[in-house]
């Protein structure tokens, strides 16, 4: 009774930050003599503090006891990791980010080349919160491909296979002392949109990343869906039977290993090779350029010239928009969902991009979901991981329980 009393006053206490005593009991449903008792035990072990009582007030009687929750007890780290870009975000037990990092690669780099990189990220981190290993409580990791959190391996990374298996798990393991989680890049994108995102009132959505590759994360009544493999979302890997003229066109990019049928019909490569191919016809020499060079700055070029309103990149993205509609209609017709949200590199198109999505899908019988772009682009995922980090460490009782196993 003891723990359930603890662990209800400090969700409270977390949630508020600072109480009284007495409206602490009343929210949690406690007398205030048991609500003390936990208090001067959670005191002990750090967790809470008492304040001075509030001596401004006004009425009459014996000023109110605060008490405060010590959300710089103890850390959480957050770690979204892809070929693009490295970032690392430490925050506080009350998901307040008290220091971040974030290395763009200038080309694709290898797995050993990767890991240094995650590791020099996580020691700059650390030291400019002035926070030492020990007091970093739990770490939760994104990675692209297909991912068993249980076993924490990534099974399949076809962007990335140099941090394939568990060398990612054990590489920040060996830097911490604390329990590393692994999980899909676009799950925990999912979870930091509904954590951190605007207000989702639908109780079904879905997330789709739309970049390199492609992927889905899937709410169900409120909840993360991962299906019975935890690959629930992995549209990069439909295929569709070719209807239209349109949608029988065969991809402009050479296929690439391991990308599933519909990312390379709707991903950043075939954007890319339509781009350049639609920008040779119609003269746009500045575009077909900087697509002819600088490979990992071309999916940039052609959304920046898409924002721009350059007539080349948007007949290009217009093109694979009524390819990825035919995507939206499916996951419609399964699921039928409330909402839609698209993140990723291509949120970065903006309200032009669900305009060109919205008209392609009218063409479609069903009616369609609402579209949104998400309010937190690529640092999703980073959120995400931050909020399952936080929702372990709340779930075991912020250490508690261990720290007494642990002195027994």
């Amino acid at each position: 009774m003891r723990e359930i009393n603890a662990s209800a006053i400090l969700r409270q206490l977390r949630a508020d930050r600072s109480m009284s005593v007495a409206a602490l009991a009343e929210a949690v449903g406690l007398s205030r003599q048991a609500v003390t008792r936990s208090l001067h035990a959670l005191a002990s072990e750090g967790l809470v503090e008492f304040k001075a009582p509030e001596r401004g007030a006004t009425r009459m009687g014996r000023p109110a006891q605060l008490v405060r929750f010590r959300a710089e007890a103890g850390y959480v780290l957050g770690i979204s990791i892809d070929p693009r870009h490295i970032r690392v975000a430490l925050c506080d037990l009350v998901g307040d980010i008290v220091a971040a990092d974030h290395v763009e690669f200038q080309a694709e780099p290898n797995g050993q080349e990767a890991l240094d990189t995650l590791v020099a990220g996580i020691n700059r981190t650390l030291e400019a919160a002035a926070v030492v290993r020990d007091d970093v409580w739990f770490a939760s990791v994104g990675a692209p491909g297909i991912v068993d959190p249980a076993a924490g391996v990534i099974k399949l990374i076809p962007s990335m296979p140099g941090i394939s298996g568990d060398v990612l798990v054990r590489t920040v393991a060996d830097m911490l002392s604390c329990t590393v989680y692994l999980d899909n890049d676009v799950k925990l994108a999912t979870q930091g949109e509904l954590w951190r995102g605007v207000d989702h009132p639908q109780e079904s959505l879905v997330v789709i990343h739309w970049g390199d590759r492609v992927g889905a994360g899937i709410v169900l009544q409120g909840r993360l869906y991962r299906g019975a493999s935890n690959d629930a979302g992995d549209i990069g890997f439909l295929d569709f039977v070719p209807g239209t003229a349109e949608t029988a066109q065969e991809p402009a990019a050479q296929s690439s290993a391991g990308l599933g049928r519909f990312e390379q019909w709707v991903g950043a490569g075939e954007i890319v090779a339509l781009a350049s191919a639609v920008a040779q016809r119609l003269g746009d020499n500045d575009l077909a350029s900087q697509l002819d060079s600088d490979a990992d700055q071309q999916l940039d070029a052609v959304i920046d010239a898409f924002v721009a309103g350059a007539p080349a990149a948007v007949e290009a993205i217009d093109i694979v928009a009524g390819r990825f509609a035919t995507g939206i209609a499916a996951i419609r017709s399964i699921l039928d969902p409330g909402l839609v949200v698209i993140g990723g590199p291509l949120a970065r198109c903006g309200e032009p991009l669900l305009e060109a999505l919205g008209r392609h899908l009218e063409r479609h019988p069903l009616n369609q979901p609402a579209l949104e772009i998400s309010a937190l682009g690529d640092d999703a995922e980073l959120y995400g991981a931050l909020f399952h980090a936080l929702a372990e460490v709340e779930r075991t009782g912020f250490g508690r329980v261990e720290k007494r196993r642990s002195a027994s």
